[in-house]
């Protein structure tokens, strides 16, 4: 695994003619100066000192130190010390934005592949449906659930509950919420997007990005905020469709071009973050790179090394 230049230092490594006991550990002082850097460890990899800091996921205690279990980044919330996995499940959280695909259309519910552990779940009464936000949901709604997600849809949605068995309960309430179309999407490891303020990422090329905490990205065309408002600000037609808008040549280049930056980044472990992606993209503009050549190994260096010095 590539460790990404001056998002942290990567951690110092067992040497071969040391073993685990003799080898260098981080000090409280080290861990003080490092506390707002992200940096990569790797299983048995001592972290810190078990005397001034506390275990917590993906670490275990071997005599005094604090040991990686897992490979991943490290993080530090206040004494205690936890390592993320770079390939894991998903782990939801009340709020968290996800993209996910409709998998089955059950009553009144549907089954969403959201890259959990298990199916989340988007119930009837949990999407805004044409005649208001607030109508209740009609047998009629019911017997035409297919009209508004069908199998294979993609859609983006909030997590707003949890039900007994630990399935997600997701919302489209919202009008920023609801089907995808016009664009594609890439995966990445959760662990590589970044909690921010809005996950809603607007290039000035005309592509939308929306950052699914749950690792799933959705490269899109530009889509007014206004575009989806109907006389009672919500238009069931433009929300619902499964018909793409035409797309230029030129906005599908640009696209491809942000697909791809998330595919190196991605590749070289570096967290994925508004800024992180904005300024990629402004570099890749600048190289005046074709799409292709950017998943090549040495612009692709160059593209992490230059977005590591900004």
């Amino acid at each position: 695994m590539v460790a990404f230049a001056s998002f942290g230092a990567p951690h110092t490594r067992i040497t071969q003619d040391r073993g685990p006991a003799e080898a260098d550990v981080d000090t409280d002082e080290d861990m003080d100066e490092g506390a707002g850097t992200a940096r990569l460890a790797m299983p048995g990899e001592p972290i810190t000192s078990a005397q001034a800091f506390m275990r917590g996921h993906g670490t275990y205690v071997d005599r005094e130190d604090v040991v990686a279990s897992v490979a991943g980044t490290v993080e530090r919330v206040n004494k205690l010390i936890t390592v993320r996995p770079l390939r894991a499940r998903y782990s939801p959280e009340v709020g968290d934005l996800v993209v996910g695909r409709i998998t089955e259309v059950q009553p009144k519910r549907w089954k969403v592949d959201a890259g959990g552990r298990q199916d989340a779940v988007l119930m009837l009464s949990s999407v805004n449906l044409p005649g208001g936000v607030q109508r209740r949901k009609l047998e009629a709604d019911e017997l035409q659930m297919r009209a508004f997600f069908e199998e294979g849809d993609l859609l983006v949605a909030e997590v707003q509950a949890f039900f007994s068995d630990g399935a997600m309960s997701l919302h489209t309430r919202s009008l920023r919420y609801g089907k995808l179309r016009n664009g594609m999407l890439v995966c990445v490891p959760p662990a590589l997007v970044r909690r921010l303020k809005s996950h809603f990422i607007a290039l000035a090329s005309g592509v939308d990005l929306v950052l699914g905490l749950n690792g799933y990205i959705w490269i899109s065309k530009h889509v007014r905020d206004d575009a989806q408002a109907g006389e009672d600000g919500f238009d069931a037609a433009a929300v619902y469709s499964n018909k793409n808008d035409d797309i230029d040549d030129a906005t599908r280049a640009a696209i491809a071009r942000v697909a791809n930056l998330v595919r190196v980044l991605a590749a070289h472990s570096v967290p994925l973050s508004d800024t992180v992606l904005l300024e990629a993209y402004e570099w890749a503009v600048d190289q005046d790179w074709e799409v292709k050549d950017l998943v090549r190994e040495d612009v692709a260096e160059a593209l992490v090394a230059a977005v590591a010095s900004r």
